[in-house]
């Protein structure tokens, strides 16, 4: 397959933070989208933040993802309002009618895939036109999140016409893993677990040396 989207343009996507420093330490990279998780089963849960961490959410200039399981449409849009989010990721068993709700409510859409053969891209023909992204992630048995990397030759068999974010398993030594990959609606990376010090805190060092390396490659 061709490659149009360069990794010098590729969406860069910093999930799970929660601690109001690091989200400004986060927030003064080179990134695109910072997600934070409204998921109560997920050691990176915002849950009800204090003030300041709200603030720093809210301050944030970067584009706000708020990431949600199951939740119902208006606990949605009560979250999505109090910390002015501008996506919304939802990683479970979300409707396509769920999708057009809360994107006739105003939100962008970036919907949740777990992959582990290629007969999972089928799932996604029912959300093709009620999602600005969707995102490819590693099936596990919950919806935590699994730390492991899927599969990347499964992509060949995506060839819907939303493009994608990849997410599943993404570290520090993975930067020329994604450099080869080619795929015409591949177009960010959703980091979390691989560069973390402790759960929703996040190595700064280690993300600025990834994002160099991400920003500067053909």
């Amino acid at each position: 397959m061709k490659k149009y989207t360069t990794m010098e343009k590729v969406i860069i996507k910093v999930c799970g933070m929660r601690e109001p420093e690091n989200i400004r330490d986060i927030e003064a990279l080179d990134v695109d989208f910072l997600g934070f998780i409204f998921y109560p089963g997920s050691s990176r849960y915002v849950g009800e933040s204090d003030v300041e961490s709200l603030e720093a959410i809210r301050r944030c200039t970067k584009q706000h993802v708020g990431v949600f399981v199951n939740e119902t449409l208006v606990n949605i849009c009560v979250k999505a309002q109090m910390y002015e989010l501008d996506y919304l990721q939802l990683h479970g068993n979300e409707s396509p009618e769920l999708c057009r709700e809360l994107r006739q409510c105003g939100y962008s859409i970036i919907k949740a895939f777990p992959i582990v053969n290629a007969e999972d891209f089928e799932y996604t023909k029912n959300y093709s036109d009620c999602c600005d992204y969707f995102l490819f992630d590693t099936k596990c048995a919950d919806y935590g999140g699994s730390g492991q990397r899927f599969d990347w030759s499964l992509l060949e068999g995506y060839n819907g016409d939303v493009s994608f974010l990849l997410s599943g398993g993404l570290a520090p030594d993975c930067y020329k893993d994604l450099n080869r990959l080619e795929h015409p609606k591949f177009t960010g990376i959703d980091l979390n677990s691989g560069f973390e010090v402790s759960p929703a805190v996040k190595d700064i060092c280690k993300l600025k040396e990834f994002i160099n390396h991400i920003r500067t490659t053909g």
